[in-house]
């Protein structure tokens, strides 16, 4: 699959939201229930330079976004990374193309570390996570109810190899 990558814009908001909704639907992806109504309320929290999509003749393939943590300075270069996929284009490697685009942006805008917080039975959000060099740090047993079921997370990060690797004086 030939695969443009570029920021997210307004005019693309009905695709993300599609793709989005699908995640939604398949009860693996987040605790929402529903996509926000609109690119504003979606893009409002997301580090504008680190919220992409691929698209390849005018029809998105995926979507990715890193937020923020924290306001705090110390946070600063921490960011939660949610990725989805159109459900035509799970398996294609859409997801893979995304990461290593969105991991050399963050680099580029200072982020030393990625997060991620998947639900446990997401085996293929799992996997691919761990395939751009994310690490399991932690397991958060009945996190929160989903539909009236308790869901277990696993947390994982990626360490940049070189963001803040030097030392303060």
């Amino acid at each position: 699959m030939n695969l443009l990558i570029r920021n997210a814009k307004k005019d693309d908001w009905d695709e993300i939201k599609y793709i989005y909704e699908a995640g939604i639907s398949t009860g693996l992806a987040t605790f929402e229930t529903k996509a926000p109504t609109t690119y504003e309320q979606w893009i409002l929290k997301a580090h504008s330079e680190c919220t992409l999509i691929a698209h390849n003749e005018n029809k998105i393939f995926g979507w990715c976004k890193i937020t923020p943590i924290s306001d705090r300075s110390a946070y600063s270069g921490v960011g939660e990374v949610s990725v989805y996929v159109h459900p035509k284009a799970q398996g294609k490697g859409v997801g893979n193309i995304l990461f290593k685009n969105l991991i050399s942006i963050s680099e580029a805008q200072g982020f030393w570390t990625l997060q991620a917080s998947i639900f446990s039975e997401n085996n293929s959000s799992i996997y691919l996570h761990k395939k751009n060099g994310f690490r399991e740090v932690g397991f958060r047993e009945k996190i929160g109810k989903l539909n009236g079921k308790w869901i277990d997370n696993v947390l994982l990060e990626r360490r940049s190899s070189i963001i803040g690797l030097e030392e303060d004086s």
